[in-house]
């Protein structure tokens, strides 16, 4: 049985994170998603981290289960038949998603003139069509500012590109909406958003711009502890580090029974006359609460510390390096069924994910290996755009387009 978005074909030009997440979101919920590519590859084809033999481990996790057309895009032939391939016909077809900025042969009007059904969904840098990264959208919003030690200056910059990838879930809600309203009333459309305004409109949600604009408060760092509640990070006898949180009244009062601190905490409030019953008050009293609690978790190892932890319920894990938890973790293998260990050409075996979703009426469908470059070329031109053998041949032959 095929996912659930089985049918459903999807056309892909794009580059990094956000578009080629989108599309692997789609591609492990069943749809067709073809993504076509320059002859020498996108420009994330060798994006680290790469393999000893320069294989780009990055590419081949964000484009799992797609298939994929390698084609001369500069060239009028080429350029046709992307166009061929965006506006093909059907009910479950026409639907177009791209980073890729190309005004003229590719751009919306161009396409929509060849079906004017068709759904297209646009990721700009800026809303002003400017180019931003992850790496430049953050530090304009203030996040760096705001993360690092307590009292230091410099900026920190995360390395989880979260606009990207709250990006690239928005566009598959974008195009999934813009599908449903095609359905619902025969029309297609273009939908354009920005990495910038993802990440500005975040930046409100959370509550961050009313913070400045009606409190009048610039948040400064506060290095591992959890703003307006209590979570840190404390230091075990064996040199590990743990987080811990309580966030909820349930989450605060299960850690200070289990570290045996109530006595301790009531003293605190008294002394500071603070309600610690209350998350903020909790957060201004968070150097003297985390001075009462390190002293019990430096008198025990990790591994005493997780089984007393886990048997009551609390909220907390340890601090692990990318290597400590892909060997420590059993999310990360294959004892979670979401993993499952393939071949991936060029690669080799390993563990990846297929989609964290569990359906109720459907099986979840097994990650596929990312393709090679051009490796569905033949069957795209010959099964979607019903091109015959020779002349598949004679667009090899003139360099239009290529196989894996």
């Amino acid at each position: 049985m095929g996912g659930i978005l089985q049918g459903m074909r999807v056309i892909e030009g794009s580059a990094f994170v956000a578009v080629p997440l989108a599309g692997l979101t789609l591609a492990q919920m069943g749809a067709d998603v073809i993504r076509f590519d320059r002859l020498q590859g996108g420009l994330d084809a060798r994006r680290w981290p790469v393999t000893a033999t320069g294989e780009s481990l990055f590419w081949a996790g964000l484009n799992k289960g797609k298939r994929s057309l390698a084609v001369d895009v500069a060239h009028p032939e080429g350029q046709e038949i992307i166009t061929a391939l965006i506006t093909a016909p059907g009910p479950d077809a026409g639907l177009f998603m791209t980073n890729l900025r190309v005004r003229g042969w590719m751009d919306y009007p161009a396409l929509a003139a060849r079906r004017p059904d068709l759904v297209m969904v646009s990721l700009t840098g800026t809303r002003r069509g400017e180019p931003a990264v992850d790496y430049t959208v953050n530090p304009s919003l203030g996040f760096p500012m705001a993360t690092g030690p307590e009292g230091s200056t410099d900026p920190v910059a995360h390395v989880l590109p979260a606009w990207d990838c709250i990006a690239g879930q928005m566009i598959v809600n974008t195009l999934l909406a813009a599908e449903r309203h095609r359905l619902r009333h025969g029309v297609g459309q273009v939908a354009e958003l920005s990495l910038k305004d993802v990440a500005a409109a975040m930046l409100g949600h959370l509550g961050i711009v009313g913070e400045v604009a009606v409190n009048g408060v610039d948040r400064p760092k506060s290095g591992n502890a959890l703003y307006g509640a209590y979570g840190q990070d404390f230091m075990t006898a064996d040199g590990r580090r743990v987080m811990v949180v309580g966030l909820t009244d349930r989450q605060w009062r299960g850690l200070v029974k289990v570290l045996d601190k109530a006595e301790a905490i009531a003293a605190l409030a008294r002394e500071t006359s603070l309600d610690l019953s209350q998350e903020g008050n909790r957060f201004h009293a968070r150097a003297a609460i985390t001075a009462i609690f390190a002293p019990w978790f430096a008198a025990r190892t990790l591994a005493e510390i997780g089984p007393i932890f886990d048997a009551a319920g609390l909220t907390w894990a340890p601090f692990r390096s990318f290597a400590q938890a892909v060997a420590e973790d059993p999310d990360l293998g294959p004892e979670n069924p979401m993993v499952r260990v393939i071949d991936q050409p060029g690669i080799g075996r390993f563990p990846v994910a297929g989609s964290p979703v569990v359906w109720g009426a459907l099986p979840r469908l097994d990650p596929a290996p990312a393709p090679r470059l051009g490796q569905h070329t033949e069957e795209i031109l010959a099964d979607v755009l019903g091109i015959g053998a020779g002349q598949i041949g004679a667009l090899m032959d003139r360099g239009v387009v290529a196989g894996a």
